[in-house]
């Protein structure tokens, strides 16, 4: 009998808990209630040659979260989509690419889609207001700014990323998307986020990261190893390494930063408050690191001196070796370094090879079990 182990960080207010997950013989985990975890939405038609119907059986043997249907002014595509209906009850995510898509709302309702996008690019100037009965997604390619959602924001829940060129199977992630998934999470922050195109076992673990909701995902699920140890890749694990901290880390100007100027107690405090981390880090002019106060330091500091609040003391909380890495460092070796710890670590704060502050990772968002 096969056996997978692995463990999940959770976090639930201020406790953390370790849950040991077995799956066997499915990759499909129950979790704890307040547990979120990335949904993989399968590209079918990126299995080519395959029966659809036999295809359909086996992504939800596995506990496939989505189908994801490409309908580029394709009607043939609903026929499809009736099938799987009558197959399955897993959720239809259908991309829709034409100039005019009010012409398939009829039947996208009559067939019960569960989620439509409308590839932005594509729509020359329609705007969608309403008509189907299904949660509404906007694709913008990696070459369109976030930007493009606002005018029509309110008619949609997600943005859908196309991080490779639309309809290249196979194509590598964008890695400029990285930043666009932090702008656009600051920019609507009410808004969930997809991303199609190069997701594989290391970038998935990235958007998990980075609080993505669902990815969608072709080649790597159904090329070069069985569909079920694919799934468990993309849900749980992390695998070779192709980019490095510095490629998806929090910039500078996305950080807590407070220089030498600034090093007091209120101007520390209000650096944790404005920025909501948990922390914030000092640097020296040259942007070298002094080190961080966390909340817990923060804490700390003040229960020891309780009594006399006078003695409360900033340089008393300053952690001055704090765990960081290198912004060159693969996803692989960030993780070996995270493990070493027997304790949780919500962030790492990035530095050069001259220990110059350039960013931070934050796992925030992970529900997974690297950590």
């Amino acid at each position: 009998m096969a056996r997978i182990s692995n463990y999940l960080l959770c976090a639930k207010g201020n406790c953390i808990l370790i849950l040991r997950i077995l799956a066997i013989h499915s990759t499909k985990v129950l979790l704890s209630p307040w547990v979120s975890i990335m949904k993989i939405s399968a590209s079918v038609y990126s299995s080519k040659g395959t029966d659809l119907e036999a295809l359909i059986n086996d992504l939800d043997q596995h506990g496939i979260d989505y189908f994801h249907i490409d309908c580029n002014d394709d009607p043939s595509v609903f026929e499809d989509i009736e099938h799987i209906k009558q197959w399955s009850k897993t959720p239809i995510d259908l991309h829709l690419i034409t100039a005019n898509p009010e012409q398939y709302f009829d039947r996208i309702n009559q067939v019960g889609v569960d989620l439509v996008t409308l590839q932005h690019e594509e729509l020359n100037g329609y705007q969608y207001r309403g008509g189907l009965n299904a949660r509404m997604g906007l694709s913008i390619v990696s070459d369109t700014d976030i930007s493009a959602f606002e005018a029509d924001a309110e008619f949609y829940d997600f943005v859908l990323m196309m991080a490779t060129v639309p309809g290249q199977s196979g194509g590598k992630f964008d890695k400029t998307n990285f930043r666009k998934i932090r702008a656009f999470k600051k920019a609507f922050p009410g808004k969930a986020i997809h991303v199609d195109g190069g997701v594989n076992a290391e970038v998935s673990f990235i958007l998990r990261n980075m609080g993505v909701s669902s990815s969608v995902v072709g080649s790597y699920l159904f090329k070069n190893q069985p569909l079920g140890a694919a799934l468990l890749n993309l849900k749980t694990h992390d695998v070779e390494s192709h980019y490095v901290v510095k490629d998806f880390m929090r910039s500078r100007e996305e950080i807590p930063l407070v220089g030498p100027a600034h090093q007091y107690l209120k101007d520390v405090l209000q650096s944790i408050e404005d920025y909501k981390l948990g922390f914030t880090i000092l640097e020296n002019e040259d942007e070298t690191l002094v080190g961080i106060v966390s909340n817990a330091d923060l804490r700390r500091e003040m229960l020891k001196n309780i009594e006399q609040p006078q003695a409360i003391s900033l340089s008393n909380m300053i952690n001055k070796s704090p765990i960081v890495i290198e912004e060159n460092s693969t996803v692989k070796a960030m993780l070996q370094k995270v493990k070493q710890f027997d304790f949780p670590i919500n962030y790492l704060p990035v530095v050069d090879s001259e220990n110059k502050v350039t960013g931070v990772v934050s796992f925030l968002n992970l529900v997974k079990g690297e950590l």
